[in-house]
């Protein structure tokens, strides 16, 4: 029992001696400092925790401005306790905003602890003017930050905003508010936080919003053989280097020249490859980057040291140079010689170990350049040196070069003209020509002319073999010889055709040609002007070229020819006429004067003068006819022979037209010319006129008809009706005559004429008219032959036109010569009833016919 109660006793004090100890146990020595918006915490244990063999948790409590934001717990092992402790926490809003306060407090086995700590952290005072923070803050694109305003205490807060973004704005206390916003990178100015009250007072701040350093692409080489330069690439504009640089290192060394993006550190140059790294820091972050390599075939060689030049001649030069790095001379090396001149320039490479000099040949005589050289490793070449320093040199002059000689035909005459040598072609200033020539077909007789250098031409009237060659005081150049050709009828009857250029030029090509041995010639000439013919001489591997003359005004014409060169006269292929650019005149211009026209029944054929070649700017492919009818819809007819001049316009109606003729070009027609005509129906007149004129013939041919027969037309239309003379009858048988007779002129125009007998056939009545009583009376009438011996002569049968008489019925039986019995004589004459029956019987009757066969001429006695 005794053994009970004191273990009893003493489990009690220990117990009461470990609450002691937990209750003693806690941090002590806290401090707490800030680095930008971070809290830094430090403390150490007490001594009384050392007899602890629990691990001890550590709550950690912030307050702003006196309200709880933040809690945490930190352990310590039993191994740990005795050791200076920390920890940090990040503050969403900036320190100097406000007052952060860290509460410190153990817990041991879920007991708290009596001892704790409690460190503030003041805010900073407002300068005037300036109560937003932070203030001049770096910052990182694409992260939360949040900013403060102090509003005084005798405004009130409006809002705040960072370059009008007004974010989620939290309010602190009565005069502090914070803004949160997620960052967007800006220029390197910065970005503006401003702060607004309600009176209208603003507030504000510059913060820098940016990006850690993004430095990438590392390359190291080396130069002298001695230490080692790396360069790099920037990568990303960090957008902070106004506030804050990024510094550079190389292997841990800093780098002087890092705003070149450049670093250079001596080492000692060995065989194999070595890494090197380059690490770039600024305010919000860092990077490092790598580049392995044997820096032995990474030489990258200065540039070669003063150039000179010495031992110019005509045509070769020698240059020299030296070596700054002693290393350089047992290297093998390749050098580049760039020679340049006004036309250009040239390369020229030479190899060599430990290269310092070169001889630089093909060079023009009498002729100025410049060199520069730069060189490189020839075995494991790494990069070109940097370029020397340029050297200028004039070579020494030389006889000419030979003459481009070509021909111009001019009529009966032949001008031989050449080019004028080129500055690199004359080799020194060219003081004459010589011209010398033999004819083709007369005698070897050799001519020769000197010609003076301002001169480019020599004129002959006979077709020779030319030779020219230049002169200087150098020298004279080799012979230029040319065939003048005899003019041929091809030559003179070619075909042109008119070409068009395009931008000044002109596109040729044609089909090769088996006598070209020596290549083609293509000249062009103004045909109008007397201007100097441009040629060009081509291989014969070549048949197209683009020609341009120097100064081709617009609607100037031009012959373009081609030859095939050969032995002996150059033989013409080709040749055409046209613009190398066309000029259209207005559509003002009157191109056609004057106009005219022809009309044929409704069609119209406008014609008109043919355009000289003086007058036609642009290439006339043909010719259109434009024309309506009172200001109608013009009606087009076109032509595409550029040599017609007329056009015709059919199937027109009478009416007021306007004819307009323009010529059709290339680049559209121009030269419209205009003509007003007033058409009248042609078919109608003419019909008329021919109606009138058949007419008038025919009236005529009646007239001249009836003037021939007009006695027989008045006989038998319109006899005269003779008067009675009964006392002739009766005492005179033998000379009555019948009053019928005309002794002039018959019914054709005979001296004698017949006279008609009326003849009835036997029992065949006269007419339909005639009655019984009428051939009682005419049966009674005696025949008028008794009485006329002339009558009875000819054996015609004379019968009165009186009705009051018989008729005589021809009797074919009886004899021609018998005597007919005497009728009785007449009772009476009644030349009216006479005159009415035989109107009857003429009305009635056919038309009697005048017929020689019964008509004769009764014979007066002697």
């Amino acid at each position: 029992m005794i053994r009970f109660w004191f273990l009893l006793l003493v489990l009690i004090r220990l117990s009461q001696q470990n609450q002691t100890g937990v209750s003693q146990c806690g941090p002590q020595n806290l401090t707490v400092s800030r680095s930008d918006q971070t809290v830094l915490v430090a403390w150490e244990d007490a001594a009384s925790c050392s007899a602890l063999n629990d691990p001890i948790l550590y709550n950690v409590t912030i307050l702003v401005e006196n309200q709880e934001v933040h809690s945490d717990g930190v352990w310590v092992a039993p191994g740990l306790v005795g050791s200076a402790h920390s920890w940090n926490w990040t503050s969403p809003l900036p320190m100097d905003c406000a007052a952060h306060t860290v509460r410190l407090r153990a817990q041991i086995d879920n007991q708290p602890s009596r001892l704790g700590q409690e460190w503030t952290l003041p805010d900073k005072e407002a300068i005037y003017n300036r109560p937003v923070f932070p203030q001049d803050a770096v910052l990182q694109a694409g992260s939360l930050a949040s900013f403060c305003c102090k509003v005084p205490d005798d405004q009130q807060f409006d809002k705040i905003h960072l370059d009008g973004n007004t974010g989620n704005t939290t309010k602190i206390s009565e005069h502090r508010y914070a803004l949160t916003v997620r960052l967007k990178p800006v220029m390197e100015s910065g970005a503006v936080v401003l702060c607004e009250t309600k009176s209208g007072r603003e507030y504000g701040s510059i913060v820098y919003i940016g990006y850690p350093p993004g430095d990438k692409d590392l390359q190291c080489e080396t130069r002298d053989l001695e230490s080692v330069e790396c360069r790099w690439n920037e990568g990303r504009n960090t957008m902070v280097k106004v506030k804050n640089l990024t510094s550079y290192q190389l292997d841990g060394s800093p780098c002087n020249s890092s705003s070149e993006l450049r670093c250079s550190k001596r080492v000692k140059i060995g065989g194999g490859e070595r890494n090197w790294t380059l690490t770039a820091q600024n305010v919000l972050g860092q990077v490092e980057i790598q580049d392995s390599a044997d820096l032995s075939r990474r030489v990258h060689m200065f540039a070669p040291h003063g150039l000179s030049v010495g031992d110019v001649k005509a045509r070769s030069v020698r240059l020299s140079w030296s070596w700054t790095v002693q290393q350089y001379h047992s290297l093998n090396l390749s050098c580049q010689i760039i020679v340049s001149d006004a036309d250009g320039s040239f390369l020229q490479i030479k190899h060599g170990v430990g290269l310092k000099a070169a001889v630089l040949t093909d060079l023009r005589p009498n002729w100025k350049y410049e060199v520069k050289v730069r060189c490189g490793t020839a075995q494991h070449f790494w990069t070109w040196s940097d370029w020397s320093s340029r050297v200028s040199f004039h070579t020494e002059g030389d006889a000419p070069d030979a003459l481009d000689v070509w021909m111009q035909k001019k009529g009966n005459q032949t001008v031989i003209v050449w080019k004028k040598l080129l500055a690199n072609q004359s080799h020194g200033d060219v003081t004459g020509y010589e011209v010398t020539w033999t004819r083709t077909g007369g005698s070897d007789r050799l001519s020769k002319e000197e010609v003076s250098a301002s001169v480019h031409e020599y004129t002959l009237d006979e077709d020779a073999v030319v030779t020219v060659t230049a002169k200087n005081q150098h020298g004279r150049s080799p012979p230029s010889t040319i065939t003048v050709p005899a003019t041929s009828s091809d030559e003179t009857s070619m075909n042109l055709s008119c070409f068009t250029g395009s931008d000044g030029g002109l596109n040729l090509s044609w089909s090769h040609h088996p006598e070209a041995s020596c290549g083609y010639i293509v000249d062009w000439f103004p045909v109008l002007e007397d201007d100097p013919v441009d040629w060009l001489k081509l291989p014969p591997s070549q048949n197209s070229v683009r020609i341009k003359p120097k100064s081709a005004a617009a609607g100037r014409r031009y012959s373009v020819s081609i030859y095939a060169c050969r032995d002996g006269a150059p033989m013409l292929l080709e040749r055409k006429d046209g613009f190398f650019t066309e000029k259209l005149p207005g559509k003002q211009t009157k191109l056609f004067q004057p106009l005219s026209y022809t009309q044929r029944g409704s069609d119209v054929e406008i014609h008109w003068v043919p355009v000289p070649l003086t007058q036609q700017p642009a290439c006339i492919h043909g010719y259109v006819l434009y024309y309506s009818k009172n200001n109608d819809k013009p009606i087009s007819v076109t032509t595409e022979n550029p040599a017609d001049s007329s056009l015709t316009a059919r199937n027109l109606q009478s009416g007021s037209y306007t004819f307009t003729v323009a010529a059709r070009t290339a680049g559209g027609a121009y030269g419209n010319t205009t003509l007003q005509v007033l058409l009248n129906d042609q078919d109608g007149l003419s019909n008329i006129f021919i109606s009138l004129g058949a007419v008038f013939i025919l009236l005529f041919l009646i007239t001249v008809l009836c003037y021939r027969h007009w006695a027989c037309i008045k006989e038998t239309f319109y006899p005269e009706v003779p008067k009675p003379n009964m006392a002739d009858w009766f005492t005179s048988p033998e000379k009555s005559v019948n009053p019928y007779y005309q002794s002039e002129l018959g019914c054709h125009g005979e001296e004698n004429m017949a006279v008609p007998e009326l003849l009835l056939k036997p029992a065949e009545p006269l007419n339909n008219n005639t009655d019984q009583e009428d051939m009682a009376v005419m049966s009674q009438a005696p025949p008028l032959y008794q009485n006329n011996p002339a009558l009875r002569r000819h054996g015609v049968s004379t019968v009165f036109p009186n009705l009051t008489y018989n008729l005589p019925v021809a009797d074919q039986e009886r004899p021609a010569d018998q005597e007919r019995p005497a009728d009785p004589e007449p009772s009476g004459y009644h030349p009216q009833i006479q005159a009415e029956v035989f109107g009857q019987n003429r009305a009635a009757q056919k038309p009697i016919i005048c017929v020689s066969e019964y008509i004769m001429v009764p014979q007066q006695s002697q």
